[in-house]
C-alpha cells in the first residue's frame, strides 16, 4: 500500500484583495490609473495569499496532507485569514501575534497588463526559527518555505536565520524546497547580498523553485537591467530565450543548487536536476524514486489556458502541483506536465485556488491533446 504523504508549508502568508477590473482596458497603465480619476471596478476578490496559503492549500487540494506554519496579527485581516483557513481545516498552525499587523496585498490584475502589488509585510517580518514546530516538521515528507525576500528576519545577517532553518530540517531527513518572491528595488531587502545568502542556503535545499525575474534580479542584476531595457515596459518573461536562462542555471549549479525549477511566466518552466549521487541520497531519505531524474534538464512549455483572468498564485500552484506529484510518485515528465497544467488552470481564476483541478482530470485533458503554447523566444527573435 502506498504511503500517505505529508508536507509542511511555512513562511509568508497574507490576505490578497483583488479589485476586479472590467475587460477591454487596454495596455497603458497611465491611461487607466490617472490621478483624480474614478475607476469603475467589480466586487473585490478576497483570498489568502503568500506561499503558505497558495502552495500549502494547493497541495492539500491535490491530495497531500499539508500543515501550514505562518504568522498573522490579531486584527480584522488576521481574523479573515483564520476564517478562510478554518474552511480548509488548516488554521491550527497559525501564530497570532497581538503586537503585529496582518500582511496584505492589493493586487492590481488589469486585463492586458502584468500584475502589480501594493504589499504590507506585517507579521511576516518578525517570523523566525523559533516560530517553527520542528517536531511536527520532522514527521513530514516535505518542508516547503516561501518568500524569504519579504520576511525581514530571513534576510538580515546574510540570511543566518533562513540557513539555520534549512540546516535543521535537512538534518532531520525531510525533503526541502524553497521559493522566492519579488523585491521592491528601493527596499531594505534589495540591499542584501542575495547571492551570498543563496550560496549558504542552497546546499540544504533539495528543490529550489524561484521565478526567473526574482532570480536574475538577485544573482545577476546587470543582466536583469538589460532585460528590462529589452522588454521596454512589457512583461520580461515575454522577451526571453533559452540562451537568457542557461547562464542563470549554470550559476545556480556553481552556487550549490541541487534540483531546481525556474518559473518563466507564461512560456513555462526550465528544469535542471542534480546528479545521481544527490538523487540516491533523496531516495534513501524519502523512499521515493529519483534516480531516473539524474542529470535531466530542459524547458517545459506551458499549456494553453481556457482564459486568463489573473496570474495571482499561478507560480505557487505550479510548484504545489510539482511537489505534490513527486510526493505521489509520478515520474519527472509527469510531474512537469502536471505543474504546467495546474499553472494554466490557475490563471483562469482571480485567486490562486479556485482553478485547481484533480490530477486525474488534468492527465485526461493532457492525454486528449491539450495544446501547449510556444512562447519562448528563439535566438533570432531576441537579436
Amino acid at each position: 500500500m502506498e504511503k500517505h504523504r505529508t508536507a509542511v508549508a511555512a513562511g509568508h502568508i497574507c490576505l490578497d484583495i483583488t479589485p476586479v477590473f472590467h475587460g477591454g482596458r487596454g495596455t497603458q497603465m497611465d491611461k487607466i490609473l490617472e490621478p483624480g480619476k474614478l475607476i469603475d471596478v467589480g466586487a473585490a476578490d478576497i483570498h489568502t495569499g503568500g506561499a503558505v496559503a497558495n502552495t500549502g492549500l494547493a497541495m492539500q487540494k491535490l491530495g497531500i496532507d499539508t500543515k501550514l506554519m505562518g504568522k498573522i496579527g490579531d486584527d480584522a485581516l488576521g481574523k479573515t485569514i483564520l476564517s478562510i483557513l478554518e474552511s480548509y481545516h488548516a488554521a491550527e498552525g497559525m501564530i497570532v501575534d497581538a503586537d503585529a499587523t496582518t500582511s496584505y496585498s492589493i493586487v492590481l490584475a488589469i486585463p492586458g497588463i502584468d500584475r502589480m502589488f501594493l504589499h504590507h509585510p506585517g507579521a511576516n517580518h518578525t517570523f523566525s526559527y523559533d516560530d517553527l514546530d520542528f517536531a511536527e516538521i520532522a514527521k513530514a515528507d516535505l518542508f516547503h518555505f516561501g518568500y524569504p525576500p519579504i520576511m525581514r528576519n530571513m534576510y538580515l545577517n546574510n540570511g543566518k536565520e533562513l540557513v539555520r532553518i534549512f540546516q535543521k530540517v535537512h538534518e532531520s531527513g525531510v525533503l526541502t524546497s524553497l521559493d522566492l518572491a519579488a523585491i521592491d528595488p528601493s527596499s531594505e531587502a534589495a540591499q542584501q547580498n542575495w547571492e551570498e545568502i543563496l550560496r549558504q542556503v542552497l546546499p540544504y535545499v533539495d528543490f529550489f523553485v524561484p521565478s526567473i525575474e526574482e532570480l536574475c534580479m538577485m544573482i545577476a542584476s546587470e543582466t536583469y537591467a538589460k532585460w528590462l531595457e529589452r522588454a521596454n515596459g512589457s512583461d520580461v518573461t515575454g522577451i526571453l530565450s533559452l540562451s537568457d536562462i542557461l547562464p542563470l542555471a549554470e550559476k545556480l549549479r556553481s552556487m550549490g543548487a541541487r534540483n531546481f525549477l525556474i518559473k518563466c511566466g507564461a512560456p513555462g518552466l526550465y528544469y535542471d536536476m542534480a546528479d545521481a549521487e544527490v538523487q540516491q541520497e533523496l531516495e534513501q531519505k524519502s523512499g521515493l524514486h529519483f534516480l531516473d531524474w539524474a542529470g535531466k534538464s530542459g524547458f517545459e512549455k506551458s499549456y494553453t489556458p481556457e482564459q486568463v483572468l489573473s496570474g495571482t498564485g499561478a507560480g505557487d500552484t505550479t510548484i504545489a502541483a510539482f511537489l505534490s506529484a513527486l510526493l505521489q510518485g509520478y515520474d519527472l515528465e509527469t510531474c512537469l506536465h502536471l505543474a504546467s497544467a495546474t499553472g494554466a488552470s490557475c490563471v483562469a481564476a482571480y485567486d490562486a485556488l479556485s482553478g485547481i483541478k484533480p490530477f486525474a482530470e488534468q492527465l485526461e485533458h493532457i492525454q486528449n491533446g491539450w495544446e501547449k503554447q510556444d512562447l519562448l523566444k528563439t535566438e533570432e527573435e531576441t537579436c
